[in-house]
C-alpha cells in the first residue's frame, strides 16, 4: 500500500516535531510521500527535503495558506511549488507580520480580563516566527487558566470572548495565484470545517476553480467517513483532484496519525499522481 499524507504541521508552526523529527516518524509510520504544510511559513522545507532523501520518502514542498472569503477564515494548501519563489515568499511574509498583529491584539484582550503579559509568555511556545492561537493556548493550559487547549479555545478564543481578534488574511485570488505561479497546486484544506452548507460550498469551489484552484481535500483528519463522500461528490462536480491529510501536528494533540486511514474514492483523481513522476 503507498501511504500518502499531504498536510502536516513542524514547530515551525503549530507542530510539536521539529521538521527533521517529522520525517523521522513517518518514516516509522510507512509513509511513501509526504509535505509539511506549516502555517504561512516554507522555513522547515530544506531541513525536510534533506531527511526524507536520507530515508527515502518523496517529499513534497507544501504550505498552509491562511485566507479570508467572505467574511470566513479559509486554510488553503500549497503543494509542488518552487519555495524559492519570490512573490509566495514576500506574500507569506506579508501574513506572517499580519499574525504577529493579531497576536498583539489577543494579548491585549487578555490583558483586559486580567491575564497579564500573554503576548511574550506565548512567544515562548513559538519556536519560529509564526505566532498562532495555539501558542496562547498552550501558554493558558501551562499557568493553570485552562485544563486543556479546547478549554481555552471556548473559554477565551471563541468569537464574543476576550481573546477573539477577526483579522483579514490573502484574499483567495492572491492565495491560488502565489502557488500556481510558483508552478505548484492550490488545495482547499479540511473543508468539512467551514460549514457552508448546500448554497456557499458549490459558490466557493466554482470559484476556487475558476481562479486556477486544482483540489480539494477530500480526506482529512477532522473529516468523517460521511463527509469524505460529501467532499469527493464536490471533487467529481467541481472536476477538481482529491487530496488526502492527516492535519498531524504531534502525538496526542491531532485527530489522527500521520498516514491517512481511508481510501480515497476511486471516482476522484488523486493530486499525487501530479506528482510521482515530477519528484
Amino acid at each position: 500500500m503507498y501511504i500518502v499524507d499531504l498536510h502536516s504541521h513542524s514547530n515551525v508552526s503549530d507542530g510539536i516535531l521539529n521538521p527533521d523529527e517529522l520525517i523521522t516518524y513517518a518514516a516509522e509510520k510507512k509513509v511513501n510521500m509526504l509535505a509539511l504544510t506549516d502555517h504561512d511559513d516554507i522555513a522547515g522545507l530544506e531541513i525536510a527535503k534533506k531527511k526524507s532523501v536520507e530515508l527515502g520518502i518523496q517529499f513534497i514542498n507544501g504550505v498552509e495558506i491562511s485566507v479570508s472569503w467572505r467574511n470566513r477564515t479559509i486554510h488553503m494548501v500549497g503543494l509542488d511549488f518552487d519555495h524559492k519563489n519570490k512573490e509566495l515568499v514576500q506574500g507569506l511574509k506579508k501574513i506572517r507580520e499580519g499574525r504577529v498583529d493579531r497576536a498583539k491584539k489577543i494579548a491585549y484582550g487578555l490583558a483586559m480580563v486580567g491575564i497579564p503579559n500573554a503576548y511574550d509568555e506565548a512567544k515562548k511556545f513559538a519556536s519560529h516566527q509564526v505566532i498562532g492561537r495555539v501558542h496562547f493556548a498552550q501558554f493558558l493550559v501551562s499557568k493553570g487558566y485552562s485544563k486543556n487547549v479546547k478549554t481555552v479555545f471556548n473559554k477565551y478564543m471563541t468569537k464574543g470572548k476576550p481573546g477573539y481578534v477577526d483579522h483579514q488574511w490573502a484574499s483567495l485570488e492572491d492565495a491560488v495565484n502565489w502557488i500556481t505561479n510558483a508552478g505548484g497546486k492550490a488545495v482547499i484544506a479540511h473543508p468539512g470545517r467551514y460549514d457552508m452548507g448546500s448554497k456557499l460550498y458549490p459558490q466557493f469551489f466554482q470559484e476556487f476553480k475558476e481562479l486556477g484552484g486544482a483540489g480539494i481535500e477530500v480526506i482529512s483528519g477532522s473529516q468523517s467517513l460521511n463527509q469524505i463522500d460529501y467532499f469527493a461528490d464536490y471533487a467529481e462536480r467541481h472536476e477538481l483532484y482529491g487530496s488526502v491529510g492527516s492535519d498531524f501536528h504531534g502525538y496526542g494533540v491531532s485527530h489522527r496519525d500521520l498516514g491517512p486511514t481511508y481510501q480515497l474514492p476511486d471516482k476522484v483523481k488523486p493530486i499525487w499522481s501530479q506528482f510521482l513522476t515530477t519528484n
